[in-house]
């Protein structure tokens, strides 16, 4: 139904890009679509009832993901079936179910009542702040949505959403279960407040190839209303309210020109090498997060994983997870690449990444504190497993193992001493493993002719390398502007890096943010990067964009940034010389 409101003029909404593409239509605002509950204390005499109500409500919870499992498994989100099993494992999890049992013998809370203060429970041992990592936001969602799911099964509701026309669902948030029900209807785009680009939800959504901006935290979302006429830029991560008939129409245009344009890319460059005009071979590899993004970066063109964040195996659970369980998952992972390299990171946990398995006493300053390689380090028993599981996986494939947050040459000598003891105790006879560390502080960056004696290759990460070197807060949308990996100090740490590794000989790879920026990606290629990796979905611009340009015009332009003195600067330099030949892939259209 149309909006009765009288015609605002255009307005627009900031967010993020979750999933590409631009959609235009009628809004529908869902409501919160967690399940209601009467907060109710029970008698002693009840107590047996209620925990029998949770047990058969966790069968009931099961079986309705199940079922949704199984409609998406030979669609568009088959690979993303995963994100489901990982819900269904939760909902077993005893951490969860001894708080829940506990809330209802002793203080005699309701079965609907319990799971949800349990969930809040859990949700605040991640920590809280409106700076969280992306990461982390994640992961308290994750605990929500399968305490929703459980919630509504003691209820005996499900959300009662069914669109028959084409709408673009805006709401507080959306669990990928609704994502995936929702993938059989005529939903246009998503806009949700919560998320980031590697929620579940954005994932779902880039599987289903639905425009979607997420995180909007914009107070202008909640005046939006059902019947609002909008439009969804998943490029840029915008909103547009009560767009003019031009902006529609340009909008429409752009559409149009982006399924041609992305169709053709798919079509024509999946399999084939990046090649600069000049005939210069780039390695693009995918950054991952979770197994199911696997068949994503194939997909997209990726020619291996530059970076699997290994952290996700430790959250959501009170002690760390066994060799087994890893092994079980970096084999599959590895034979899945089909002897594509896959390059594990050591769990990147500590900092604004919690995992409740490890026992992380608070600190006044996390980004700075036990994190990444010093807790791993901290807890040999613990790292040596991850190691050995690492270690097996390397029997099915091309695996590389890397270390995060490196600062110090004896911790990559502590971590390469453990990983000779793991291959030691599993007897492995397979070929060498190579080492690399990430260079994301900035004094690995300065040091880096020092550490690249040790070490087999380097991987540089632009996001903690610009919130470290600029002391900026990475997560702080009041200072974006601030943490640019065009500054002129991250242009010349990231120049330092690669020179060092080119007069060692070891390969120097790109795995940040910047690697997905088209024009950021020139540069790099200008400051000697061979190898760049990235979300799966921006692999088809990039190969692209670099087949336009030639070596040496890279190199003049970087040589131009090394010599500008501010971001805006290099932005300039870079836009100007680029704009005219990389128009249509900035824009998302062909023209």
């Amino acid at each position: 139904m149309p909006s009765s409101r009288p015609p605002r003029p255009p307005t627009v909404i900031q967010g993020i890009a979750g999933s590409p593409g631009v959609a235009v239509g009628p809004v529908v605002v869902l409501g919160d679509l967690r399940a209601t509950f009467s907060h109710r204390q029970i008698k002693g005499d009840e107590v047996e009832a209620e925990l029998a109500r949770v047990a058969l409500a966790v069968e009931i919870a099961k079986a309705s993901l199940v079922e949704v499992g199984e409609r998406v498994a030979q669609g568009p989100l088959g690979e993303s079936r995963a994100i489901l099993d990982a819900y269904l494992a939760m909902l077993g999890d005893p951490f969860l179910h001894e708080k829940v049992e506990r809330l209802i013998r002793k203080d005699r809370l309701c079965a609907e009542w319990a799971v949800v203060s349990a969930s809040d429970e859990v949700t605040r041992l991640f920590g809280s702040g409106h700076n969280e990592d992306a990461y982390i936001q994640e992961r308290k969602h994750d605990v929500v949505f399968v305490c929703d799911r459980l919630v509504r099964a003691l209820a005996g509701t499900e959300p009662t959403l069914s669109l028959t026309e084409p709408a673009v669902v805006v709401a507080r948030d959306v669990s990928p279960a609704d994502t995936a029900a929702m993938g059989e209807m005529p939903v246009l785009a998503f806009v949700t407040e919560r998320g980031s680009r590697t929620s579940h939800t954005a994932i779902m959504a880039r599987a289903l190839e639905i425009p979607a901006v997420v995180g909007v935290e914009s107070p202008l979302l909640g005046e939006l209303r059902t019947g609002d006429q909008v439009v969804v830029d998943g490029f840029r991560g915008v909103i547009v309210v009560n767009p003019t008939p031009l902006i529609i129409e340009d909008a429409l245009a752009r559409a149009k020109r982006h399924s041609a344009f992305s169709q053709g890319l798919r079509g024509g460059g999946r399999d084939r090498p990046t090649m600069t005009a000049c005939g210069e071979l780039v390695r693009i590899d995918a950054n991952i997060e979770l197994p199911e993004e696997v068949s994503v970066a194939i997909e997209a063109g990726a020619q291996g994983i530059g970076l699997y964040r290994t952290e996700f195996l430790y959250v959501n659970r009170n002690v760390p997870p066994t060799e087994e369980e890893q092994y079980a998952v970096f084999q599959r992972v590895v034979e899945q690449m089909d002897g594509r390299p896959v390059t594990l990171r050591t769990f990147d946990v500590g900092g604004d990444k919690f995992a409740s398995a490890f026992a992380l006493p608070p600190e006044m300053n996390p980004a700075l504190g036990l994190r990444a390689v010093r807790l791993a380090l901290r807890v040999p028993d613990v790292f040596l497993a991850h190691l050995k599981a690492m270690v097996r996986a390397a029997a099915h494939g091309d695996v590389r193992i890397m270390i995060p947050m490196v600062t110090s040459l004896e911790e990559v000598r502590q971590v390469k001493r453990l990983l000779l003891q793991a291959e030691s105790e599993l007897g492995y006879q397979g070929p060498r493993i190579r080492v690399g560390m990430m260079v994301e502080v900035p004094a690995a960056a300065v040091i880096a002719d020092v550490f690249a004696r040790e070490v087999d290759f380097f991987s540089i990460g632009t996001n903690d390398l610009v919130q470290y070197a600029l002391a900026v807060d990475r997560t702080s949308r009041k200072l974006a502007t601030l943490a640019s990996p065009f500054d002129p100090a991250i242009v010349r740490l990231i120049d330092n890096v690669v020179r060092a590794g080119a007069a060692r000989n070891i390969p120097v790879a790109l795995c940040g943010a910047m690697a997905q920026d088209p024009l950021g990606a020139v540069l790099l290629v200008g400051l000697g990067l061979r190898c760049l990796s990235m979300g799966a979905g921006a692999v088809p611009e990039i190969k692209e964009t670099l087949s336009r340009v030639t070596v040496a015009e890279c190199e003049r332009l970087a040589q131009g940034a090394l010599e500008a003195d501010t971001a805006e600067a290099v932005e300039e330099l870079l836009a100007g010389e680029l704009a005219g030949r990389l128009l249509d892939i900035l824009t998302g259209s062909v023209e």
